[in-house]
């Protein structure tokens, strides 16, 4: 876990949780820019990514480990006694819901970018009938066909991706399985299940990882008082490595300004 301070006095604090098979390194950008508008910024590595990642071939780790680091990140992310907003992507979307719905944290606002709630790309072709199969397949590993090409049309935002961790895609049918279950229950959620705070959910509109209409779907069966959706036109799945970067942070930056003034603190 690695706290980066603000650039001068903090508004508020920003907890990021990566998607699946990436580390905290590809976030450098969105980091720098959120300190220089005055956030501090909490992020790590999901267990089993970044440094980890090296040490395994294969994602099986138990998503209860997924869920206790992303308690950590956000109670780390309160620790500063200042309004605390957490922005998750893909399968870091997903485990911010999950979180923040069993534990009922009181955030200022939630950014949600290509949320995993419904997946176009599946890892494996036998993928859904290994997960129908009894425990003798749990250990069975499935290459989700996740690659740079298919996370962003950008080359700048590609050649940031490529580091010294590995970028490794292959899970057992165990942690797949875990994955529909926790997304089954968040598109099942009954209204008023989930906190009411601001939302702003962002999708790419040429995304071939997620379905972004089930998530567009999810998110106005929800009873939030306050909540926006944006698809920007073009764009792949990891937004923050878009051409558009740019414009998308100003979007994120102002749904968190005006989130702070609606709880009484003065923006200049």
């Amino acid at each position: 876990m690695w706290k980066w301070e603000a650039d001068g006095h903090a508004k508020a604090v920003i907890a990021i949780l990566h998607g699946a098979y990436e580390n905290h390194r590809w976030y450098a950008w969105l980091i720098e820019k959120l300190r220089m508008e005055g956030f501090h910024v909490v992020m790590g590595d999901l267990p089993n990514h970044g440094a980890k990642a090296k040490l395994s071939r294969v994602h099986d780790e138990d998503f209860k480990e997924y869920n206790k680091y992303t308690r950590n990140l956000i109670e780390n992310a309160f620790s500063y006694d200042l309004p605390v907003f957490l922005i998750g992507h893909g399968l870091g979307a997903t485990l911010v819901l999950h979180t923040v719905h069993k534990r009922k944290y009181e955030c200022a606002g939630i950014v949600l970018t290509s949320p995993w709630l419904h997946l176009k790309l599946l890892p494996g072709k036998m993928s859904n009938a290994l997960t129908s199969l009894s425990a003798l397949t749990a250990n069975v590993k499935m290459t989700h066909d996740i690659t740079f090409e298919k996370l962003t049309r950008n080359v700048e935002g590609r050649n940031e991706m490529k580091d010294e961790f590995p970028f490794k895609s292959v899970v057992s049918v165990k942690w797949y399985r875990e994955l529909q279950y926790m997304m089954r229950n968040l598109v099942i959620m009954t209204k008023a299940e989930f906190p009411n705070m601001p939302m702003l959910v962002m999708t790419g509109e040429k995304d071939g990882i997620t379905e972004t209409r089930q998530t567009r779907n999810w998110l106005h069966q929800q009873e939030f008082t306050e909540f926006q959706f944006k698809e920007w036109a073009k764009c792949y799945h990891n937004l923050f490595h878009e051409v558009e970067r740019e414009e998308i942070f100003v979007y994120i930056r102002d749904f968190i300004n005006n989130a702070l003034r609606r709880i009484g603190y003065i923006i200049e």
